[in-house]
């Protein structure tokens, strides 16, 4: 079936496009959501008429994204979890968890923008990767700290200070030992 995109689908087309797809496609997800419409005869002219509107509007989207990412770029968030002394998160910190950061730091974005392959369970700095356009992408830290506010090189220092040294044997330890075997034998 012949669609034309109303708006970017990802993985499918640009708007504006004419794309062919499975019907129960288009009868399901793409008409119902309002991403595209029928091909037609008279689909071409109104095409036209809105690639017009369509390109103004992607141009102000695209720069008031990019103004986003210069803002979160600035931004540094922390959050503090429970953590075993090797520095294992006992839970993890999530999508929702980083939304939630970023609403009390006063940017309202939906988890579903950040991009974060897999849930973060250690501690440690990272750079998270906020899909705000299709073309802009921003960059931001998160520093996961324990509940103490201790990172995990504090942690590691503390476990290597509170290990016991193990002191080098000397020289003459050695053939003690064998005088002693040789005496014993």
């Amino acid at each position: 079936m012949k669609i034309i995109l109303r708006e970017h689908v990802e993985h499918l087309g640009d708007r504006g496009d004419e794309v062919n797809v499975a019907p129960g496609y288009a009868r399901n997800f793409l008409l119902p959501k309002g991403l595209g419409y029928r091909a037609g005869a008279g689909s071409a002219k109104q095409i036209k008429d809105q690639r017009r509107a369509w390109a103004v509007r992607e141009e102000k989207s695209e720069k008031g994204a990019r103004e986003l990412a210069a803002r979160l770029a600035a931004l540094e968030l922390s959050v503090r979890r429970r953590a075993g002394d090797r520095g294992t998160l006992y839970g993890s910190v999530t999508n929702a968890d980083i939304a939630e950061l970023l609403t009390a730091a006063g940017f309202d974005l939906p988890r579903r923008k950040i991009q974060l392959k897999d849930p973060i369970k250690s501690l440690g700095d990272f750079e998270l990767a906020i899909k705000l356009h299709r073309n802009v992408t921003a960059k931001l830290n998160l520093v996961v700290t324990t509940e103490a506010g201790k990172t995990l090189a504090q942690i590691e220092a503390e476990r290597a200070a509170s290990e016991p040294v193990v002191e080098p044997r000397t020289d003459d330890e050695p053939a003690a030992e064998a005088e002693q075997s040789v005496q014993e034998g």
